[in-house]
């Protein structure tokens, strides 16, 4: 084991480095990670257990930097312990690095990107889940920062380290009094952050986190027990340069060269030192015994289901053949169905109450360590958690979710309820695969082609019960769409997906009878969105197309078709354009216009 003073020259190489790099680069926040290099150093060189050789071996201790503008001490950290090399920090920022200014997992050992604030301990309890969920001895270590404790966020995590018991978890705030452009909320009252972190069931120890004995003996007392454990570590915002300590103004900026000189001088020579000696491993233990299959039993529907139902039928199947897949529920699965994974594999299903935000930075965690996590609530709901789905994007997260009860179809539950965002939500997200079945057929296999892709993935379900249109062994590749009627002289396209492919298929009935033929086509891929088929059809339809969604107007399935179309000379738009009210789903469709009466009248003005 090191000793103090090794410890505190270690610790002295991470303020350099983290100065010189900072200052290289023009831009960066070297006086949080000043503030922080004791942490670290006792971290990386003494309480964790990981293999420098390989980021991913099971036995490793993981670590979140939910302070993601620390990153330059997090990279210094890694070139002491040998990861990197130790030239490369003087790379920090460029765009040909992977020494980014806030990490992400372009650096392997990142397991979830971090920098938007109060988001890392939410990560952390996810990692910490994956490990007790598989077995390991391992523990996950979570680096905050005291100004995002304000986040709400950082509270649902806290609710949930204790309700999970991770006694494998540990955080450390590193409370050093000064935010970006104020003094946080608490300063350096260290009482007020034990007292909220007591409230929540975590054992709280309190030192001065620049004292290594100190943040060593409260590492020491935090391997026992089973409740989560929280280090409060009262620090100085730019420890060990004179002329920034405990001085605001200074966050975000990096010292100028002359600037850099004098700290240099102030902390004196680079140890010379080996810090690589000090990584410690554990033995190497077996990766859980996955079963990676998608190939469950086809659907057997005959009459009308919800495509909620659907998706809760389909995803307790995929539980039995791949026991990677997790569920992580926002106290709603017997409205999304999920229930039904809970009730087969209960040692599989979390529930994270109504604290949406924690229920995808948990999902970022277990599907960091390897895990297949599906989520489900209320789409409306999902728009709380947009930051968390933002930042699981890029992180690479291999994350699916589900937002049922969407649109006006939902009925009388009015508009607090009504998913009428969540596709402007997704769509935009660089490799999101979006995904909104008509039947519950296609549902089935909207939730194959989820598991299937390695990326994020929405599934968006309707509350209705709906017809059937598809055969059981009918398939639905990402990227595809269906034409559901067609003829070689009809008048015009239209294109639906979910409840409004069915009002598209009413319409197409009544203008039958005034000899007006239609094409109908079912995008339940909106995103990739099935180009070819779009643009052949519309331009064997003359030009003429409806799309009908039950979405508001701007960042849905219009958006998604017009973006492939080469011209919309003419074009009818079916979207909700004001805020909705309570009603029966027929009423409602028909009051927003989205309805096959309305798809009837757009069709005919295009004639």
């Amino acid at each position: 084991m090191p000793s103090i003073s090794v410890l505190e020259k270690i610790a002295r190489r991470l303020r350099i480095h983290s100065l010189s790099m900072t200052t290289a680069a023009g831009s960066g926040h070297p006086t949080t990670c000043l503030s922080s290099a004791e942490i670290m150093a006792c971290l990386f060189f003494h309480e964790m257990r990981y293999n420098p050789g390989d980021p991913f071996a099971w036995e490793n201790d993981e670590f979140v930097l939910s302070k993601g503008h620390a990153a330059p001490i997090l990279w210094a950290a890694y070139a002491e312990a040998g990861i990197i090399p130790v030239e490369s920090l003087l790379d920090l920022r460029k765009i040909s690095s992977d020494l980014e200014g806030h990490p992400t997992p372009r650096m392997p050992w990142v397991k979830a990107a971090t920098g938007s604030l109060g988001q890392g301990l939410s990560v952390g309890v996810g990692l910490a889940l994956a490990q007790k969920l598989a077995g390991v001895k391992a523990r996950t270590f979570v680096l905050m920062g005291d100004g995002e404790c304000a986040e709400g966020a950082v509270w649902e995590a806290a609710n949930a380290g204790r309700e999970f018991q991770l006694g494998n978890l540990v955080a450390i705030v590193d409370i050093n009094r000064l935010g970006q452009s104020d003094p946080t909320m608490h300063q350096h009252d260290i009482r007020a952050y034990a007292r909220k972190f007591k409230a929540f069931g975590w054992e709280v120890f309190q030192v001065d986190g620049h004292r290594i004995d100190r943040i060593l003996e409260a590492l020491t007392a935090a391997r026992k027990g089973s409740a989560p454990k929280v280090i409060l570590a009262r620090t100085i915002k730019g420890k060990g340069v004179s002329f920034v300590e405990d001085k605001n103004g200074w966050h975000g900026k990096p010292l100028k060269p002359e600037e850099l000189e004098r700290a240099l001088a102030e902390l004196g020579p680079m140890p010379e030192i080996d810090a690589r000696k000090y990584v410690k491993s554990r033995e190497p233990v077996k990766a859980p015994g996955w079963s990676d299959s998608v190939d469950f039993p086809l659907p057997d529907y005959k009459e009308k289901t919800a495509t909620r139902l659907a998706y809760g039928i389909a995803l307790e199947k995929l539980g039995r053949v791949n026991n990677r897949v997790v569920v992580v529920d926002g106290d709603v699965k017997n409205s999304t169905y999920a229930d039904r994974f809970f009730a087969s594999f209960p040692g599989r299903s979390f529930q994270s109450f109504i604290a949406e935000q924690n229920m995808v930075g948990m999902a970022m965690g277990l599907a960091a360590k390897g895990f297949l996590p599906f989520v489900a609530t209320f789409a409306a709901f999902l728009t709380r958690a947009h930051d968390q789905i933002r930042m699981a994007a890029y992180s690479f997260s291999n994350v699916k979710f589900c937002g049922s009860h969407v649109g006006v179809s939902i009925g009388e539950d009015g508009p607090s309820q009504m998913g009428l965002e969540d596709l402007a939500m997704f769509l935009p997200v660089p490799d999101c695969l979006v995904l909104y079945p008509s039947d519950a057929v296609c549902a089935e296999k909207c939730v194959r082609e989820a598991a299937k892709y390695r990326g994020l993935v929405y599934i968006r379900t309707t509350r209705p019960a709906t017809p059937i249109l598809y055969r059981n062994d009918e398939e639905f590749p990402a990227g595809g769409a269906k034409v559901l009627r067609r003829s070689d002289n009809d008048a015009a396209t239209v294109i639906g997906a979910g409840i409004t492919v069915h009002e598209a298929l009413k319409a197409y009935d009544r203008l039958k009878e005034e000899g007006i033929n239609i094409r109908v086509i079912d995008a339940y891929s909106l995103k990739p969105i099935d180009r070819e088929t779009i643009v052949n059809s519309v331009a064997e339809t003359g030009g003429r197309v409806v799309v009908a969604e039950d979405h508001f107007e701007q960042g849905g399935l219009g958006t998604a078709v017009a973006l492939v179309l080469p011209e919309k000379k003419f074009w009818k738009h079916l979207a909700v354009r004001e805020f909705p009210r309570s009603g029966k789903p027929e009423e409602l469709l028909a009051k927003y216009g989205i309805d096959a009466g309305s798809i009837f009248r757009a069709v005919k003005s295009l004639l």
